[in-house]
């Protein structure tokens, strides 16, 4: 049964912007709980706009923009922007730098002491392998920037660290332009946990288990639905008021002794695999905070 709206219609239309790059899935499901509240709603292409810093009028006529590039660079670009002619926007600029850049999230985790697995960033070869070992084997490198589980590595000894921090020092590109070093944690039956937190809210949360220690369902993780405890619902909370609230996902993981830590915060997330198990119109919870935004509310 579809999940009923709590949003309470003004009685003004409301004028909103969706900004994108490709429609996916997700998309489709938040354009057409748009269309049934009966919202004007223009569909911008980011790839085929652009802004003039000398005229914001065009922009202005917006009660509220809802960013969904999946590029990350120009989703903050443009939030950027927006936020500067006071547009109001969701999520803000502030959320999509922190969330964005996994250190700048490690950052705003540790700073609001939000539990999460050590990190080391260096900025050479050597000094990696140093913090590495001095961390001890295994731990996880990966990309300050990016998602779906890609360029990950798990490294399990000396020889494959200095094998990957030479790759990564070779390639220079702005994913490897720093080492990020997470501690590895082994998780409590191979499986961590994806929950959704929307104004404040824990709205729902999902497993995500795969024989491969990479979870995510983009890369084939199964999901079922994962019970909200009160651990879970305070940490998810925490973790979303820590990069700045709005609609974020969380990804904890739970140690093999009970240990609960705040791996990632995404925001612009996918979320197709997760309504089916939880139940929940995640879409129609999104676009009631939009629309909460855009009233000024």
């Amino acid at each position: 049964m579809r999940a009923t709206s709590s949003f309470i219609p003004h009685p003004f239309v409301m004028k909103v912007g969706f900004l994108y790059s490709r429609i996916r899935k997700e998309e489709k499901l938040l354009i057409s709980e748009f269309q049934e509240r009966g919202v004007d709603l223009d569909l911008i292409d980011v790839r085929h706009c652009h802004f003039n810093l000398a005229d914001r009028e065009p922009w202005t006529k917006y009660d509220v923009i809802m960013e969904r590039c999946v590029s990350h660079t120009r989703a903050l670009a443009a939030l950027q922007i927006l936020e500067v002619w006071d547009v109001p926007t969701v999520n803000t600029a502030h959320v999509a730098q922190v969330c964005g850049d996994k250190l700048a999230t490690s950052a705003a985790l540790f700073h609001h002491d939000v539990p999460s697995p050590e990190v080391r960033v260096a900025f050479t070869e050597e000094a990696g392998l140093a913090a590495i070992e001095e961390m001890g084997y295994p731990v996880v490198l990966k990309p300050a920037t990016g998602s779906w589980g890609r360029l990950l590595s798990k490294v399990n000894d000396r020889e494959a660290a200095e094998s990957l921090l030479e790759h990564k020092a070779t390639l220079g590109s702005v994913h490897h332009g720093i080492f990020y070093i997470q501690e590895y944690v082994d998780k409590k039956e191979g499986s961590d946990i994806r929950t959704f937190v929307v104004d404040d809210v824990t709205i729902c949360g999902i497993l995500r288990k795969s024989p491969h220690w990479i979870t995510n369902t983009a890369r084939g993780g199964e999901a079922s639905v994962c019970e909200i405890t009160d651990q879970i619902d305070a940490m998810s909370r925490a973790a979303a008021k820590a990069v700045g609230g709005g609609i974020v996902a969380v990804d904890l993981m739970e140690t093999q002794d009970g240990k609960m830590v705040v791996n990632e915060v995404n925001y612009t997330m996918e979320f197709r695999n997760s309504i089916l198990p939880t139940g929940v119109n995640i879409p129609g919870k999104m676009v009631d905070y939009v629309l909460k935004v855009g009233s000024g509310s």
